[in-house]
């Protein structure tokens, strides 16, 4: 009888360390961040093949860099600043930081790779490497100010207001505008882990603007200047874990139902 006791609180003992350990790695690592970290993946391996190939190889020093690729790395194709994205194929380009793309006052390189999904690996079947002025730039955010991207920006980052309140506002901004009458969309992300606006251009807004005599369709070798872009092997697709009968209520604001980035 003792014997079996002290199984069963040693058992106790260690389904609570184990849960202990597993409520520590998720407040310290939440479900949003490791499925950022997840899409990150492929397009980190995009990036690195572009700086390789064409830039010298050139790493970014952190996220406060304000390009990916400085114009002193691109001594070869216009000594300008570059920035390389990698994007689902019929998705929009996720462009970062709302206020830093409004605030772009010099031409860069945008070399966008369109990805799909084949069975583990991602293969690129359209690309695009646009030259693009300030004076275009400016031109797709139409009648915003950046007044208007300071006052969103402060709505979402008020920590005064709940997540559904934030939200909800956010929404009812960016449906009126200036802000739905712009091409670059801008794009509220509100949850528990994160309060940014981040802004976007869909893939047809892309190349309607700057390529629009270049086909739209899938490639069967999709090239950056004249070079194919290889598979990125071993990146299957997002899985997101399903919500929890317990987790669904009235009231309950989840992750999943952040504000999409097209209407």
């Amino acid at each position: 009888m003792t014997s079996t006791l002290k199984s069963q609180t040693q058992i106790s003992s260690l389904f609570y360390i184990l849960y202990s350990a597993f409520f520590i790695l998720h407040s310290a690592f939440p479900p949003s961040s490791l499925h950022a970290a997840e899409v990150q993946q492929h397009g980190l391996g995009f990036e690195h093949w572009v700086a390789d190939t064409f830039f010298g190889g050139h790493r970014a020093s952190g996220p406060t860099d304000k390009w990916d690729i400085p114009a002193a790395a691109n001594v070869n194709h216009g000594h300008v600043p570059v920035n390389p994205k990698a994007v689902k194929f019929g998705q929009a380009v996720g462009m970062g930081d709302a206020l830093r793309q409004y605030d772009i006052d010099e031409p860069f390189l945008l070399i966008v790779g369109f990805w799909e999904q084949q069975g583990e690996d991602k293969k690129f079947v359209q690309a695009l490497t646009l030259h693009i002025t300030p004076e275009h730039w400016r031109k797709l955010w139409g009648s915003v100010t950046r007044d208007d991207l300071v006052a969103l920006d402060k709505l979402v980052k008020d920590t005064s207001l709940s997540i559904k309140e934030a939200r909800r506002e956010a929404l009812r901004r960016k449906r009126q505008p200036p802000f739905s009458e712009a091409v670059i969309q801008v794009n509220p992300k509100i949850d528990k882990a994160q309060r940014r606006l981040q802004c976007s251009i869909s893939q047809a807004r892309l190349f309607d603007e700057f390529a629009p005599e270049t086909s739209r369709a899938r490639q069967k070798t999709a090239t950056i200047f004249g070079k194919p872009i290889p598979i990125i092997p071993g990146s299957p697709p997002r899985k997101f874990p399903p919500i929890q009968p317990a987790e669904i209520h009235p009231n309950a604001v989840h992750s999943a139902k952040n504000i999409p980035d097209h209407e």
